[in-house]
């Protein structure tokens, strides 16, 4: 059994986290992850309105009776969706865990803080989630440049990143980016993290509902077999390599490329495609370089067991026999 910090505060068995993933996070991989000990986040804002949201927060009760969490991303928007009605949802649902990411959620502390929520911030640097820290969060999850979707304009790896959010925070960390297995477990910990956040990898399981043909791609592709999109509009992205993340990028390298030249190629509607259809070309779709580690589509228990396992030998036997 690993106990951590993590464990002991946010009340689950593993230190393992499936974070919110738009079009992933949903209610039969969220009890999954549950009923196998660890954590799992529905995504808010894959549901079209907050009374969606509230039934698919019931839909994951009748399936797990343990802990789980709802992750509300706030990002700039012109037309944005009514966080605070999505908030509501969740405080009036029992929710009592919660991942915000994207803009500060300080505004919405308040809330889930009467509400006796416990909330764990995305972040992708130190300065970020010192900032998360000082406004009140529990816990927060640092994504290391290897990630999916956005890690940030500053390009730290978690090897670095990892260490460093560990010697200048107090609250509990959970590692994101380039972890699949017990090794990326095991050395999260070693870094000084609490625990992990894996999103490609829970992509990638049976309970996930995504097409089939999507979980064969992530099996087949390398860890090479991703592309930086929105490098030039300085909101970087990391998303799978096929012929509409090429585009992208070919797009930007020509120069002076705005939003408005890419915008039809990576509309969230043509991700939701290749998720739902199994057409990988459809759309753009967040996949990390953790890609190159992944070589089966397992259960959610299958995987969790084997990691919690396969990290217990490694602490107790092979890193435990280098020690004179």
């Amino acid at each position: 059994m690993l106990r951590t910090r993590f464990t002991e505060l946010f009340g689950v068995e593993h230190p393992i986290v499936q974070g919110g993933m738009m079009w992933v996070g949903r209610a039969e991989l969220v009890a999954a992850v549950a009923n196998a000990g660890g954590l799992g986040f529905i995504t808010a804002l894959t549901q079209p309105t907050p009374e969606d949201l509230r039934r698919e927060i019931e839909r994951a009760r009748e399936l797990t009776d343990k802990p789980f969490g709802v992750n509300v991303t706030i990002l700039p928007s012109i037309n944005p969706p009514p966080y605070q009605e999505y908030v509501k949802a969740i405080i009036d649902s029992g929710v009592k865990i919660v991942e915000t990411a994207g803009s500060n959620p300080e505004p919405f502390l308040p809330y889930y803080k009467e509400a006796g929520i416990k909330v764990l911030h995305k972040c992708t640097s130190v300065r970020h989630a010192l900032k998360a820290q000082k406004i009140g969060v529990d816990g927060v999850s640092i994504d290391g440049f290897e990630c999916a979707g956005h890690p940030g304009e500053d390009d730290v790896p978690g090897l670095i990143l990892i260490p460093a959010a560990a010697k200048a925070l107090d609250i509990p960390i959970i590692a994101s980016g380039g972890i699949a297995d017990a090794r990326g477990l095991v050395a999260a910990l070693a870094l000084g993290a609490d625990g992990v956040n894996m999103g490609t990898r829970f992509m990638c399981t049976q309970e996930s509902a995504i097409h089939q043909r999507v979980k064969e791609q992530i099996v087949a592709h390398t860890e090479r077999d991703t592309q930086l999109i929105f490098r030039t509009l300085h909101n970087t992205a990391r998303v799978a390599n096929n012929e509409i993340s090429r585009k992208v990028v070919e797009i930007e390298k020509a120069g002076g490329a705005t939003f408005d030249d890419v915008r039809d190629l990576v509309a969230g509607a043509r991700g939701r495609r290749v998720f739902e259809e199994g057409d990988l070309d459809a759309g753009i779709w967040s996949a990390g370089q953790v890609q190159g580690l992944i070589d089966d589509i397992p259960t959610c228990a299958e995987l969790i067991s084997r990691m919690v396992a396969e990290a217990e030998a490694l602490i107790n036997q092979r890193l435990a026999s280098f020690v004179a």
